[in-house]
């Protein structure tokens, strides 16, 4: 993967996103909602880099403070789909018939939805709030990992190593847990990468709504609405944010392209004869 340049380049960006979240309360330590309504709107700026909002906020200490948001609720969104996709995905291969046919059949409803809408459906149940924006993210993800997790399954349990330990006498739980569930890992880890990046950008649609963080939590998509009013006059309270949100997504998408071809021995073969 280190001889990957595109994993390297998202390593790179990814690391920079991840230090200035962690980091946040010493590059910012000014906060993210303190105000001066004197200098609203002001342009990038020695003073401001990326301008002020119509508070008087300081663009790069919302989006600095923003980070720990962004990627909180990317991983937590990510963390259960990863979970519940997994093992619904697991269960299905393994076990066929009928449990098969219900389980897969429940993930070709939810996936007849766009992402985004049954996302809203969601939060229109549980209502608007970060919480319920990584639950709502994470659910709308599911099927993406069931059916990833059902196909790997499928695969593994047709190796001899499987028949081996059914005849041997070993459970359906050891076959599962100890057994499968490792040698599927590969492609999992890949789909956990790009889905931080995506459930990032769907909690962004989610808060340009209004569905999401509240004000005056610095969420990215909330930034970016309450800047789209103001593009004509002041461009950066809406452009920056979203330039954020595109750095971030597209760090994550270029690790996971690099951990797709390290972990995929065929694609490094073809590199290889290439």
């Amino acid at each position: 993967m280190l001889r990957h340049r595109s994993a390297r380049a998202g390593g790179l960006l990814l690391t920079l996103i991840i230090l200035m979240a962690v980091f946040a309360d010493v590059i910012a330590p000014n906060g993210y909602d303190d105000q001066d309504l004197l200098a609203r709107l002001k342009p990038p700026s020695k003073e401001h880099w990326m301008g002020t909002d119509q508070l008087g906020r300081s663009i790069f200490d919302r989006i600095v403070w923003g980070a720990r948001i962004s990627l909180m609720v990317g991983i937590v969104a990510t963390a259960i789909s990863l979970v519940l996709g997994t093992a619904l995905g697991l269960v299905s291969g393994y076990y066929g018939g009928w449990v098969d046919r219900i389980i897969m059949g429940v993930m070709e409803v939810l996936l007849a939805f766009p992402g985004i809408l049954l996302a809203i459906a969601v939060v229109s149940i549980f209502g608007p709030g970060l919480n319920n924006v990584m639950l709502a993210v994470g659910i709308a993800h599911v099927p993406q990992f069931a059916r990833m997790a059902r196909g790997a399954t499928l695969s593994a349990k047709a190796m001899d190593f499987v028949e081996a330990e059914r005849a041997i006498g070993a459970s359906n739980a050891r076959i599962l847990w100890v057994h499968i569930l490792p040698n599927i890992v590969g492609p999992i880890v890949v789909l956990s990468t790009l889905s931080v990046g995506t459930s990032i950008l769907s909690a962004a649609g989610l808060s340009f709504l209004g569905l999401g963080a509240q004000p005056p939590v610095p969420d990215w998509g909330g930034m970016i609405s309450q800047g789209r009013q103001f593009l004509r006059t002041a461009w950066w309270v809406g452009v920056f944010p979203g330039l954020a949100i595109l750095v971030t997504v597209l760090g994550f998408n270029l690790l996971g392209d690099g951990l797709r071809d390290a972990l995929d021995p065929r694609m490094r073969l073809n590199k290889n004869q290439g």
